[in-house]
């Protein structure tokens, strides 16, 4: 059974009016508005990668030779540093190491493959400042969730050397909404509608963009030589299936792969850590998992 202050949570959720047409901009000033702030000892440093604005996120006595390239999520249209910051100052004092926030371009100005061009230039960036592949991860969440996997769909197939884990938080994989869950979940959701993600992916790859392509579906891929993976995402999520049916794909092209399904969860319940007891959990599970495969 869900916890007080996650019903509570809830009911805020549902109150929100949910638009029959996308709107980028209010989705970009709603998201910043609700990031939050970093929890007591976490502390901020931007810094310019390659030309890509980004943020270092240190929590106090963190290691600094291991790190987490964290992905917002936010449809590829809207989300920022800014509307993360709750979280990913969670997840850094969870993991105890620093935690690189990065402010990818957004469509409609900048439709794919920009996101998972900064994305790749990131993770390079990373290595260029001696940081070695065994001792970083990928991590993100929603869209961001689905770039952290279609970033290593790129990076394998450069040739670049893989992270040691990656983790993707009720990431989105399908631009063509065809999981099941788009329907099973529909009432459940308070957060997304099918028609939504249509509406947004349409505007992420653009006029001539291919909802088929691997790199912006990253469940029509092939999966194998995939790093470790969890899999977190919530059983009231219209994203459901985008979660289990990756998983079973990743698994069956021989990837370790783990999926968390958390009952009674909504899409990206972690942004309330610090307020809502399972949002901390789930955080805490996530470092559990990923800190010893970094060497933490």
């Amino acid at each position: 059974m869900a916890s007080e202050k996650f019903e509570k949570f809830l009911g805020l959720l549902r109150k929100q009016p949910r638009p029959e047409r996308v709107n980028v901009e209010q989705m970009r000033v709603f998201q910043d508005k609700a990031g939050g702030r970093f929890p007591a000892g976490v502390t901020g440093t931007p810094v310019d990668v390659d030309g890509t604005p980004a943020e270092w996120i240190d929590p106090a006595g963190g290691a600094t030779d291991r790190a987490v390239l964290y992905l917002h999520g936010g449809g590829y249209v809207a989300g920022s540093i800014d509307s993360h910051r709750n979280l990913t100052g969670h997840l850094a004092a969870a993991m105890g190491c620093r935690v690189l926030a990065l402010h990818y371009r957004l469509a409609p100005e900048n439709p794919h493959p920009a996101p998972l061009q900064d994305a790749v230039k990131a993770y390079r960036w990373l290595l260029g400042q001696g940081l070695s592949a065994g001792h970083l991860m990928i991590a993100g969440d929603s869209a961001g969730g689905g770039l952290t996997l279609a970033t290593l769909l790129a990076l394998r197939d450069g040739g670049d050397a893989l992270p040691a884990t990656a983790v993707g938080i009720s990431p989105w994989v399908d631009m063509e909404g065809t999981g099941e869950s788009a329907v099973t979940r529909a009432e459940a959701d308070p957060m997304i509608s099918r028609d939504m993600l249509l509406q947004i992916a349409a505007l992420f790859l653009g006029p001539d963009g291919d909802p088929r392509d691997p790199l912006a579906s990253p469940l029509q891929g092939d999966l194998a030589g995939l790093p470790p993976l969890l899999i977190q995402v919530g059983d009231a999520e219209v994203l459901l299936d985008d979660s289990t049916r990756f998983a079973a794909k990743a698994g069956a092209a021989g990837v370790d792969v783990t999926l968390e399904v958390w009952p009674e969860m909504v899409h990206v319940w972690h942004a309330s850590a610090g307020f809502v007891p399972e949002s901390d959990q789930a955080i805490a599970r996530i470092a559990e998992y990923a800190r010893p495969k970094l060497g933490l």
